[in-house]
This record gives C-alpha cells, sequence and structure tokens, in this order.
C-alpha cells in the first residue's frame, strides 16, 4: 500500500479565542485566571459558582494576558521500538547495502535510474516506475513500463500524448486514474515549469498533482540522491517487524512513527539505493506470509526474530524440565503507542507474521450491472461489437464498454430485460425487443472497493442502426480492436473467448462502423470518433 498518512508530526500552533467563552449563559474564566498546572503558581481558583459572569462584562476582559501553556508532547515509545544506537543504524545500512548490490532484482526502472545521464529524463523515468507500482505487482508492470517508455520516453512526449492513447496503453493495469493524473502533471511540467522536474521531495510533493510523499520520497532518492525516506507497504512491514511495532500500521500516528524511522535510516551517501534495498527486503524476503527469516541480511537487527528464538529456547527448556522466565520479550508497560492493543496479545503460533497488524478491512460494496453485447457481422465478414465511451470522472473514467445499465439488488431476469431494452432504445433511437435480449451469464470482478457482477446479454443485429448523437462517444470494433482499444480488464471477461456469444444470423452487409448522420466514420476516420 504506498499511501502516506498524518500530517507529518505538526502540531498546530496553540490558541485561545474568547469566542469560546461566549457560547452560554454560563461563563467560566479563562484557564489561566485560575493557573495553569506546573506554571509554578498557585491555583486560587473558586468554587464553580463563583466564577459565573454577567452578560455585560465586554469580550475584551476574557482575553487572557498571554496564550496558555502548550498540551505537553506525547511521550516517545519505548527504545525497543526504535533505532537508537549509532553503531547499529550503521551496520544495518551496511549489510543492507551488501545485500542489494548482491541480490537486486533486474528491472528496467533501476537500468534506466542507473544509466541515464540527464536528470530530468532519470527523474521521469523513476516517476513512471512508482506510479505503475502502486498496489501492482512488479511482475506485472514490466511489459507496461517497456512500451510506455518506448512510446513516450520524455515528459515532452507524453504532454503531447492524448488521454485515449494513455488509456489505451494503461488499459488491464487498473486504478486507470493514476494515468491520468501522470500525464496531467507531466503537462504542468513542460508548460508551467519549463519542462524540468522539481529537485526536491519537498517541491516534487507541493508542485506536481497526484504525487504524495512516498512518491516524491522515491523520485529525490532515487533520482537526485536526497538524503530521505520513503514508507510503502513493504517498509512499513519491515521496520514494524525490526521493531516489534504491533499497534495499527495504518493509523496515522503510527504511519508518522514509522517516516521518522526511515529518514533516520537512511544511507546518506546512497539514499536511493538504501530506499530500494529496503522495498526490496520485503518484496522478496520479509513478505507477508512466510518471511525467509534465514536468508534475511538484517536478521541480526529484527526484534520480531529475537522475540522468537527466546520463546523457541523457553519452549525447548520446557521440555527437559530447566525452564526459566523468557526475559525482555513481553510487551512495553500499557500506554505504548507502538505495541499491539490489549485485546490482539502476541500469538506464538503466527511469529513474526503478528507484525505488522492492520485495522480490518471494510467489505466492499455489492453491486450489479447488466451489460448488453450488440454485435453485428460486418463487411469484411468479422463479427463487430458496440462499444460506448464512460464519463471523463469516476470509476474507470474515459474507458470504453458494452452497453452497461447499473442494477437494483435481487431484481428478476424478466425485468432486468426490460430495464436494459429501455435503456438501449433511449440510446439507440428506436425499439428494442426485451425478449431478444439472450441472457449468457454473469461475470464476477473484484475492484478495490467494490464487488462487481456484470450480467451479461448479447443482442445480435441484423439490420443497421442510427445512434443517438447526443449519448456517450461509441463506435463498432472487431475483436482485435476491442483489445486494442482502452477497455477494462472486466470488460475483457465479459467478451471472454472467440465466438464465445451465438452465432448471427446471415444478414446483408452493413454501412462499416457507426452510422451517426455527420460523424467523422462518414468522411473515412475507421474508428468513428
Amino acid at each position: 500500500f504506498r499511501a502516506a498518512a498524518g500530517t507529518g508530526g505538526r502540531r498546530e500552533k496553540p490558541h485561545f479565542s474568547p469566542r469560546a467563552l461566549i457560547g452560554s449563559g454560563e461563563r467560566e474564566a479563562p484557564p489561566l485566571l485560575q493557573g495553569a498546572p506546573g506554571d509554578g503558581r498557585a491555583r486560587v481558583s473558586p468554587p464553580r459558582a463563583s466564577l459565573r459572569l454577567p452578560f455585560c462584562v465586554p469580550v475584551w476582559a476574557l482575553t487572557p494576558c498571554c496564550p496558555p501553556a502548550a498540551a505537553p508532547a506525547p511521550a516517545p515509545p519505548p527504545a525497543r521500538h526504535l533505532f537508537s544506537d549509532p553503531a547499529e543504524i550503521e551496520a544495518l545500512r551496511r549489510d543492507l547495502l551488501a545485500w542489494y548490490d548482491k541480490c537486486k532484482r533486474d528491472l528496467p526502472w533501476r537500468t534506466r535510474a542507473a544509466t541515464e545521464p540527464d536528470a530530468d529524463r532519470r527523474a521521469y523515468a523513476v516517476w513512471v516506475s512508482e506510479i505503475m507500482l502502486q498496489q501492482t505487482q512488479v511482475a506485472t508492470v514490466i511489459d507496461y513500463y517497456n512500451r510506455w517508455m518506448q512510446k513516450w520516453p520524455t515528459l515532452q512526449a507524453l504532454a503531447q500524448a492524448s488521454l485515449e492513447e494513455v488509456n489505451e496503453l494503461w488499459a488491464g493495469l487498473g486504478y486507470y486514474s493514476r494515468g491520468k493524473r501522470l500525464q496531467e502533471a507531466a503537462r504542468k511540467v513542460v508548460s508551467e515549469l519549463a519542462g524540468q522536474m522539481p529537485r526536491t521531495a519537498e517541491d516534487l510533493q507541493k508542485l506536481l498533482p497526484g504525487v504524495g510523499q512516498y512518491t516524491a520520497g522515491a523520485i529525490a532518492s532515487i533520482s537526485y540522491g536526497q538524503a530521505t525516506g520513503v514508507v510503502d507497504g513493504n517498509v512499513i512491514r519491515v521496520l514494524c517487524r525490526l521493531r516489534c511495532i504491533g499497534a495499527d500500521s495504518s493509523s496515522p500516528a503510527v504511519i508518522d512513527w514509522l517516516w521518522d524511522m526511515a529518514n533516520a535510516l537512511v544511507d546518506r551517501s546512497r539514499p536511493g539505493d538504501f530506499n530500494q534495498a529496503l522495498m526490496e527486503l520485503g518484496a522478496t524476503v520479509c513478505v507477508p506470509k512466510a518471511p525467509l527469516c534465514g536468508e534475511c541480511p538484517v536478521k541480526q537487527h529484527c526484534r520480531a526474530r529475537l522475540r522468537v528464538e527466546k520463546e523457541l529456547a523457553f519452549a525447548s527448556q520446557k521440555l527437559f524440565g530447566k525452564a526459566t522466565p523468557v526475559p525482555d520479550v513481553e510487551d512495553c508497560a500499557g500506554g505504548c503507542p507502538l505495541c499491539p492493543p490489549a485485546a490482539e496479545p502476541w500469538d506464538s503460533s503466527l511469529g513474526v507474521t503478528n507484525f505488522p497488524r492492520k485495522a480490518a478491512k471494510k467489505q466492499p460494496r455489492v453491486a450489479r450491472t447488466a451489460t448488453c453485447v450488440l454485435e453485428r457481422r460486418g463487411c469484411h465478414g468479422d463479427h463487430e461489437y458496440l462499444i460506448v465511451q464512460r464519463p471523463s470522472s469516476g470509476l474507470l473514467a474515459g474507458l470504453w464498454e458494452f452497453p452497461s445499465l447499473p442494477l437494483a439488488q435481487d431484481l428478476q431476469e424478466e425485468k432486468q430485460k426490460e430495464a436494459l431494452a429501455d435503456h438501449l432504445q433511449a440510446w439507440m433511437g428506436q425499439p428494442v425487443v426485451a425478449g431478444d435480449l439472450q441472457l449468457i451469464g454473469e461475470v464476477v470482478h473484484i475492484f478495490s472497493h467494490i464487488h462487481q457482477t456484470y450480467v451479461v446479454y448479447s443482442l445480435s443485429l441484423d439490420r443497421d442502426v442510427t445512434l443517438d448523437p447526443a449519448s456517450s462517444p461509441s463506435r463498432w470494433v472487431t475483436e482485435e480492436e476491442f483489445h486494442a482499444s482502452a477497455v477494462s480488464t472486466a470488460m475483457k471477461k465479459v467478451l471472454g473467448p472467440p465466438r464465445a456469444f451465438p452465432p448471427l444470423p446471415p444478414s446483408s452487409c452493413v454501412p462499416e462502423r457507426a452510422s451517426v448522420p455527420g460523424s467523422p466514420c462518414s468522411r473515412g476516420d475507421p474508428w468513428g470518433l
């Protein structure tokens, strides 16, 4: 999960406002009139009843001569959760970088970062990889990254591309708004920053839309050598295990502590390599389940592993009747902000995978959608399918899909057909008989927050249709063109393998492409846009 939370530990300046004192008939004297705790002055506050003031007292009379004392900062966590020994920090850096130099994966974005002499092109190459890698596996990203960099090797090239081209290349990678935001930011760099990427993590985050704290830190450390840490899902897991951090790792307070820790650990001479090494460790060794602790280059620094070893030693001694208490493995005293909550104690069966811990994941919303695959036979005998473009905002913004309609839950098949037929009729401008819709089946697709079921119908046309020009953009495509278009993985599931739908009835050849009066298709545009 590559998202930064919290406010970086910033605290608002203490502020005292007389407005708070005039909200009710019973007005209390400001705190400083009573003596602030610990300020050395005698506390002389009278009984509460004597603090009532008449309404005629002017507001200025209630204003204190100086602001109240700021609330005390929370106590830092115990040392067992921190890296406080400079010698240990230096050893951890050395061990981790030595392992990374020997074992790192050969990835295209790393090669570009290491060999590209131009700072802006180097930062752009890292930026693209970091956006693509958000919530997406490395193996999936490699091919997309190579095709992207081949097509748009510079910020300027990406800025000149159309959103349709970006969506087409991004299709299947998921989280489609990432590509759109990446292009918007590239256009801003070209038009407002003279084509030069910001040179610090702070400026990257401030000036580029869609660039958060993690992405900014990754670009700045890898491309420019800025000594700043990064915190993503892999880093969270590694740090939580290294220091037995069992509090909810998605909470803003814990995220702030992890950022402080990452910034303290990052190697000053090789910050980019160190950050990549930490992420590489989490991706290949310190994995969520069944971690390879024996192969970990920093296992001697891992408090979670130390706890497991001590418990194993205690169990062995107990087996031979020589058991002694296990020292220094219990959680901290109550109130530690980084220990597991009392209701979720250490589970010996989980070992180091006790860490990290997250709040229960919210169940995805359940949705059902009727989708109609409108099919015809083109002039060349190929099956062609009608696709329409989604709105420019919201889920799957700007992508193409088969004509679709959200359904109410538990709607019977006949009612589904009637609703879909009405939708198609309003869109096509001619009657559609519900009985002509053939139910093909259901396709389930899981988005990050939606459990989506597509109820798939097909309708074979033996005549041309005049599409409503006021409706969404649409076009007829062959199966090959469909897969080359900016369609989601869900729509590819809906289409399924070749000849998954009933064959079309014999018919005379219909005009090629859509038949919107006055549309570009009548002037030779093969896409009908």
